[in-house]
């Protein structure tokens, strides 16, 4: 078993692996603590909590818009990721919410990424996951961001635009490439001050980071951006320049007393020096 281990858990040192089987850290299906001198059997499960990573503390409180039996509809801040993954663990939307709310059950019905604020639901428990999630994988659920970005000709606007994106896992950004659309957004300039546009965004479809692309594809690539149109490094803890991008509207009916909800997020983008629209 320990062998086994050693190769499979290639990023643990081996010395971590055995402190872990000294300490029962590793369990069986049933809950059994595993010996380091074991046969290992194919298709056993192996089951144990993994170490976590140091996490540079998000300082931004999640907003609660609204809460009921079944969803909590949030206002999520900028450099807070959705779901635990990679580098961010405990400082996620899903363990914080969990944790302050206490609803062990709490699962994302879609999720935002990690630069982007603004409005996202939640599930409080498992029966409901379902029905929620169902609304964005059916397109049944309207989505409408706001964008800081450098001012384009208001002539080439509202613009529609569509290509074929594509995101390699373990890939930091996302490609688009010369192939039939799968992904579609509108885009509407909706103010100007001096140099700089507020757009409206609208996703008709869900790919990663599209709106990102599709705002620098048509040349005016969102304020902050450090993935597009180049890569830029950017420290973790660096909290000075968030991505002036703002789920700010969510809407759709209820799949399960059919009322129509809408949300509509408090927050406003710091970049922008004009008039904040009213909702």
């Amino acid at each position: 078993m320990r062998e086994h281990l050693y190769e499979r858990l290639t990023r643990v040192d081996n010395s971590r692996i055995d402190e872990m089987f000294a300490a029962g850290g590793y369990v069986d299906s049933d809950g059994i603590p595993l010996d380091a001198g074991s046969p290992y059997l194919v298709g056993q499960l192996i089951w144990f909590h993994r170490d976590l990573p140091d996490e540079v503390p998000v300082p931004f409180a999640i907003d609660v818009l609204y809460r009921d039996q079944r969803i909590v509809v949030v206002d999520k801040p900028h450099f807070l990721a959705t779901i635990p993954r990679g580098q961010h663990i405990v400082h996620t939307a899903l363990v914080r919410l969990r944790n302050e709310l206490d609803l062990p059950e709490l699962a994302p019905a879609h999720r935002l990424d990690r630069s982007t604020a603004g409005v996202l639901m939640f599930t409080t428990e498992r029966q409901w996951r379902g029905r929620y999630q169902n609304l964005f994988r059916d397109r049944r659920a309207a989505k409408a961001y706001l964008a800081v970005a450098p001012a384009l000709d208001p002539a080439r606007l509202p613009a529609r635009v569509r290509s074929h994106i594509t995101k390699t896992r373990g890939v930091l950004r996302a490609q688009e490439l010369e192939l039939p659309p799968n992904s579609e957004s509108d885009i509407e300039l909706i103010s100007t001050a001096g140099e700089l546009g507020l757009y409206r965004l609208v996703p008709h479809t869900g790919r990663t980071h599209q709106l990102r692309l599709h705002m620098a594809r048509i040349g005016a690539p969102i304020v902050n951006d450090p993935f597009y149109p180049e890569l830029r490094d950017v420290d973790r803890g660096d909290f000075g320049a968030p991505l002036q991008l703002l789920a700010a509207e969510l809407a759709f009916d209820d799949p399960i007393d059919g009322e129509p909800r809408r949300f509509v997020s408090r927050r406003r983008l710091a970049a922008w020096p004009g008039e904040w629209p009213q909702h």
